[in-house]
């Protein structure tokens, strides 16, 4: 996932504050001793997190939330007549410090966080969404913009230059600009009053996962677990005061990876149970009237811009354009998913009553016995396969190898950048003919103050104006070893890692001079198609044979047995589709309602949003749901979840593509790079796709990929 940070709300600010504050010693004062305020010594400008104090983080963004807010007013204000320099150019300067600073905010914020940084989230939510308005519902500067829109053909812009003004015309008109002074005041309103919900709510879930951790009282609850598993669980409860016990953390998802092979179906049970209800189980964590009014307030918001509802607002600048598009997208994908996972649950069943088990199938049962089925079907066994699958290993032997094969760039790993946790490893990244490409961390094991999920995001993004190169951060929650054991990780962590460095080639192969359109920062159903596509170089024979190596031996994973790994790669496929397809539709629902439209309850909503839609199998339940719904409730895919099984179309016809022109050679990754990686939002994005492959994208080889057509 590409971690999406969106903040339009309420001005608070006064200007006035700022004025005083520059013409008394307390400015000079907090640039003296705020470590965040002081310039780094460090490579690309990053941060010494030795030396970061996390009360310095209010005071500096507020700092550098004046100071432009200062900057906005001025360049707003100006009597000049406006040009693309004093308008366009000045806005993408604008904002230094408060970009230096929200960069390392966000990070830890969602891979570090603690009380202090939290209480500071909600204090500046209202106060970030203050600067969005201050721009884009600014009456002076739209006029400037507006006006520089109008003659945009007539000014010989360069072609980056013309999609930049094109790109604030659109974002101004959708962030309100046209609307009359009093409807301009209520959507600051509701903007504020969103964005301090949304913090509220990824707080609030960080809090209801840790509490919601499953703990036994014996080993033998944990029957099937490997030994390293069951001895971090030991040492988890430990920390948390539960000496003698053990404890299982929950991922963000529904499904959790302990279900592949607990044995107890009672403790399975109860896993579920608490995964499920994570964000129910009390006033401190329940989610529910949280979820309900931010829905509320979305539905307003669009209403007050003249659409529908949020969906159709929020997609109005994707790849995908409306919710008819996407609609009628994934009515394609659901006819193949419920029949197959229709079938998969019949299978189960049988394989069930054959075992002469005397069960019947639940949700929690699921993972559990496809494994077995699996397993027999493919001799597959999963204790079998992690000990070729090295954390670390993967990662120089396999994720970056795969990068240097397609693109010919070089990673040096770092051991003097400061980092905010001994788990971290930083690396720098060389094109083939020396030049620097940026700075890579990454930060792999689950902590209890760390946000479910995996992410990309940049510390610093990439812009030839400002000189700067691309930092670039991927954080994941892999269950961290016991002291001394080595950090072995399932398959599907593998495809994780190489999902999430997809993110980070987008990124750093950005050549864009405006920040605004560098990089990643482009439409959500865009966005991931980029780490969906690297994600089919783990399965590659070339790059699998590189980094599957066993732990101990050294040896490569035995032919037979990745043979069997990639045999299994279309099992259980309708299941796996039908999580995503119900997270999506579920996602669509919420967005769908329209202003004044009441929800009895989130329960009830969830059930019949599916049941509408034709997905409700209380067998396969949604990925995500609604009451731990990140993405859309805290990380900015609001009407946007549908983007991963877009995107899903476009990366699997690109693997097509190069399939049909040869595969892993530099003459293809260096085409992708040209065409795709490096353009940012730079070109239409249809337009951009058809450079790439010739033609627009067919969804015959999703189908395909996924088992679920034959070949």
């Amino acid at each position: 996932m590409k971690r999406i940070f969106r903040v339009t709300c309420l001005c608070v600010l006064s200007l006035s504050l700022f004025s005083a504050c520059t013409n008394t010693s307390t400015e000079s004062n907090i640039l003296e001793t705020n470590s965040l305020l002081q310039e780094s010594n460090l490579p690309y400008g990053v941060p010494d997190f030795s030396q970061i104090k996390d009360e310095d983080f209010l005071p500096a963004m507020e700092y550098g939330i004046q100071e432009q807010l200062a900057e906005i007013e001025a360049i707003a204000n100006n009597t000049e007549e406006p040009t693309f320099e004093n308008v366009f150019v000045a806005l993408e300067k604008s904002g230094a410090t408060l970009r230096k600073v929200n960069g390392v905010f966000n990070m830890l914020t969602g891979a570090f966080t603690n009380p202090t940084l939290q209480e500071a989230e909600v204090a500046l939510a209202p106060q970030l969404s203050a600067l969005s308005d201050a721009v884009s519902l600014n009456e002076n500067l739209f006029a400037k913009v507006k006006a520089i829109y109008a003659q945009r053909d007539e000014l010989g812009l360069d072609s980056e230059s013309k999609r930049l003004v094109e790109y604030y015309y659109d974002r101004f008109v959708l962030s309100g600009a046209n609307l009359s002074a009093e409807d301009k005041e209520k959507l600051k309103a509701l903007n504020a009053e969103n964005a301090t919900l949304s913090t509220k709510f990824s707080n609030q879930l960080i809090a209801a996962t840790n509490g919601a951790a499953l703990v036994v009282d014996s080993a033998d609850e944990l029957a099937g677990l490997s030994e390293s598993e069951i001895s971090a669980a030991a040492d988890k409860a430990s920390e948390n005061g539960y000496d003698g016990k053990y404890m299982l953390s929950l991922q963000n998802t529904t499904q959790q990876p302990a279900f592949v092979n607990l044995d107890n179906r009672a403790t399975r049970e109860k896993l579920y149970n608490l995964s499920t209800t994570r964000a129910q189980r009390g006033a401190d964590t329940d989610t529910g009237e949280l979820i309900i009014r931010i829905a509320e307030i979305r539905a307003e918001q669009a209403k007050l811009m003249g659409f529908d509802n949020y969906a159709e607002w929020s997609l109005k600048d994707q790849m995908a354009q409306n919710s008819e598009s996407v609609f009628e997208f994934l009515n394609k994908l659901v006819p193949a998913s419920i029949a197959n996972g229709k079938a998969e649950a019949e299978e189960l069943q049988s394989f069930i009553n054959r075992q002469g088990d005397d069960v019947e199938l639940k949700a929690w049962d699921w993972n559990y016995y496809a494994e077995k089925l699996r397993k027999e079907k493919y001799d597959l066994n999963e204790a079998e396969i992690k000990p070729y699958f090295e954390l670390f290993t993967v990662l120089e032997k396999g994720v970056f190898y795969a990068a240097e094969k397609l693109y010919g760039i070089k990673f040096v790993r770092r051991t003097d950048i400061p980092v905010y946790s001994d788990d971290m490893r930083v690396y720098e990244l060389f094109n083939e003919d020396g030049s620097v490409i940026g700075l890579f961390y990454c930060d792999y094991f689950k902590r209890d103050n760390k946000s479910g999920g995996a992410w990309m995001s940049n510390l610093v993004e990439q812009s030839t104006l400002l000189d700067t190169k691309p930092v670039i951060y991927n954080v994941c929650n892999f269950t961290k070893p016991a002291e001394g054991e080595p950090a072995l990780i399932s398959y599907d962590d593998v495809t994780t890692m190489f999902h999430e460095f997809g993110h980070a080639l987008h990124g750093f192969f950005a050549n864009q001079k405006y920040l605004s359109l560098s990089g990643t920062n482009v439409a959500r159903d865009f966005v991931e198609l980029p780490s969906q596509f690297n994600e089919h170089w783990a399965s590659y024979p070339e790059v699998f044979k590189n980094y599957a190596v066993h732990y101990e031996t050294g040896e490569p994973m035995p032919e037979a047995l990745s043979t069997k790994l990639n045999n299994a790669s279309k099992f259980n496929q309708g299941y796996a589709l039908t999580e995503l397809l119900t997270a999506a539709e579920l996602d669509l629902q919420w967005h769908a309602l329209k202003a004044g439209q009441e929800v009895a309850g989130v329960d009830e909503f969830e059930e019949g949003a599916l049941k509408e839609t034709g997905l409700y199998n209380p067998l396969i339940p949604p990925r995500y749901r609604s009451a731990y719904f990140l993405h859309i409730w805290g990380h900015g895919y609001a009407a946007g979840y549908y983007a991963y099984i877009w995107a899903e179309m476009l990366d699997t016809d690109a693997f097509h593509w190069f399939e049909e022109n040869g595969g892993l050679t530099r003459e293809n990754g260096d085409h992708f790079r040209q065409t795709i990686l490096s353009q940012g939002n730079t070109k239409d994005y249809n337009e951009m796709y058809k450079a790439f492959a010739g033609r627009a994208p067919e969804i015959t080889p999703l189908l395909k990929h996924r088992g679920l057509m034959a070949e």
